[in-house]
């Protein structure tokens, strides 16, 4: 018979790892859950470094699992805040278009909401002001359930309640091997040691395909990341916005457009702006890491999505090269804005999944075999959702945990 060390061992430390771990020991109390995260401590990457909105789910498709995790994890999300003593605040949000091609797709945005089920209210260019008096546009809806909160302070506190549930969060233990034999799914990290579970969980993030595929696997998809690059408000001109802004999506991009991001501190962050990371974890133009780049070049998906979409990634690189490029962006919401205003706050990395033929996947995607699990995709609204996703994760970790070859 196998030795487990475990029965559940979880690889990734962000807020869906961290959320799977959780509900695992809520959902099956007494089952022996590891998890183990490369860095030193949780929520090191894309968990805490984004804007740290909680999203209504009024952009995605009704049905999809994005609509329906989004829907259930904002309300959980904003309660868990309430019981845990997390720093968070609904503040609502307001798209808003600036241009008159803009409209039909504003229009659009109205009905998907109340399709999902969101309560949205549509506003003309003097109402605008009376949400965001610096704010200008020709039209705009306003979302009332979308607020703000610290996910990098929910995911410490799930790692918390996982550990006072029994669970074990061992960091500073990165996966190098995994290899599956008879009932048993064994992990060794890179500092030696062996970890034997019953079922594995795989929700790396930024490194999930190759956890995947050193499990064995084939994703079927690449991990092309992208880093977004924000800015803050200069404190003196954080009295600009009050909310959370944004503009009217491209629905031909996962990408939501630079918009500004009042946080529950108070400062406001303004971005993101999406440029190709030239590493996993490359948060600036600096961090250049050779073998991986040379994976995402050397991936078809890539250069579908560069012949495909490169006159919109111009404008990011322009962006991203230019402060003044940027600051005209901004000021299509908020005209008052100079180039002075904006401080360089931290960048964020996007785990985006890509097929091989360029597509761009844009809902969560999950793949089992015997005895493991991967989140494979999981795009904004994850933060928000993280709370229903880890129950439908740990659903599958428990099934896998039983079965056999």
């Amino acid at each position: 018979m196998a030795a487990y060390e475990c029965d559940v061992l979880v690889i990734g430390g962000g807020i869906v790892g961290l959320s799977t771990a959780y509900a695992i020991t809520r959902a099956a109390p007494g089952t022996r859950v590891t998890v183990l995260e490369k860095e030193s401590g949780p929520a090191r990457h894309q968990t805490g470094r984004n804007s740290g909105v909680i999203h209504s789910g009024i952009y995605y498709r009704p049905g999809s699992l994005k609509a329906r995790f989004a829907m259930r994890g904002a309300a959980e999300m904003v309660k868990f805040c309430v019981e845990h003593g997390i720093a968070h605040e609904v503040t609502g949000k307001l798209i808003v278009a600036t241009e008159r091609a803009e409209l039909p797709r504003l229009h659009a945005l109205v009905q998907r909401g109340r399709e999902n089920g969101i309560p949205v209210r549509e506003l003309g260019r003097a109402q605008i002001a009376e949400f965001e008096p610096h704010v200008r546009g020709l039209a705009a809806i306003h979302v009332g359930t979308t607020g703000v909160c610290d996910f990098g302070s929910v995911a410490r506190r799930l790692a918390e309640l996982a550990t006072d549930a029994g669970a074990s969060v061992r960091y500073g233990a990165e996966a190098r091997v995994i290899g599956r034999r008879g009932s048993a799914v064994a992990v060794r990290t890179a500092a030696g040691e062996v970890v034997r579970a019953r079922a594995l969980v795989n929700c790396a993030g930024l490194r999930c395909d190759h956890v995947a595929r050193l499990a064995g696997d084939d994703p079927g998809m690449r991990i092309v990341p992208f880093r977004g690059e924000y800015f803050e408000l200069a404190p003196s001109r954080t009295d600009l916005v009050r909310g959370l802004v944004y503009p009217v999506p491209d629905p031909a991009f996962p990408f939501l457009g630079v918009h500004l991001t009042r946080g529950v501190g108070g400062g406001v962050h303004v971005g993101p702006n999406a440029v190709p990371a030239l590493a996993r974890e490359g948060y600036d133009w600096r961090t250049v890491r050779p073998g991986e780049l040379a994976g995402t070049l050397g991936y078809p998906g890539a250069w579908r999505i560069a012949r495909r979409h490169w006159r919109y990634g111009a404008g990011e690189l322009r962006r991203s090269l230019s402060k003044r490029a940027f600051t005209e962006s901004v000021r299509r919401l908020l005209p008052e804005v100079a180039e002075d205003d904006l401080i360089p706050a931290a960048a964020g990395v996007r785990a985006q999944a890509v097929l091989r033929d360029g597509t761009l996947v844009d809902d969560f995607l999950f793949a089992e075999s015997p005895r493991v699990v991967h989140v494979l995709n999981a795009p904004s609204p994850a933060a928000t959702a993280s709370l229903p996703i880890g129950r439908e994760v740990a659903r599958r970790a428990l099934a896998a945990m039983g079965g056999g070859e």
